[in-house]
């Protein structure tokens, strides 16, 4: 059972960090024109207040389905202790990010900061987890 249940969680988990990643580009996107006080991306604002808050639910999903494979297959949630850790802070930075996301007002918001960098952080665990992810399928 597990045998098909763990491709299956990396699968949903990897279209999941796709949209973080689209996200951020995203975020990026708004953060340039911004910063260059030139065409504000209307379109691209829109859809990332949008999607941002539907992050944190689905990644919810992605870590309660791998805790559930761990319960089938292996009976120790801390089997593999860096993928579930590193799960847990991926699903709570995404909790915080739409937090601070809510408090932006206006475009001098002194919150806008500490959202990019703790974006740019997402990123660079999400890929760390999917190499982890990875290399216990593989």
């Amino acid at each position: 059972m597990a045998a098909i249940l763990a491709p299956l969680h990396g699968l949903f988990n990897a279209a999941i960090g796709v949209l973080i990643f689209y996200q951020a580009w995203l975020g990026l996107k708004i953060r340039h024109a911004r910063r260059a006080e030139g065409a504000f991306p209307i379109a691209a604002v829109k859809r990332h207040r949008r999607n941002g808050p539907m992050l944190p639910f689905l990644s919810g999903l992605g870590f309660a389905a791998g805790l559930g494979l761990i319960r089938l297959d292996h009976r120790r949630l801390l089997s593999f202790p860096a993928h579930f850790f590193l799960g847990l802070s991926i699903v709570l930075i995404l909790l915080l990010l739409r937090r601070l996301g809510a408090r932006i007002k206006g475009p001098l918001s002194p919150i806008r900061t500490p959202h990019f960098f703790l974006g740019l952080g997402l990123l660079l665990i999400y890929v760390i987890q999917a190499a982890l992810g990875l290399s216990l399928l593989l």
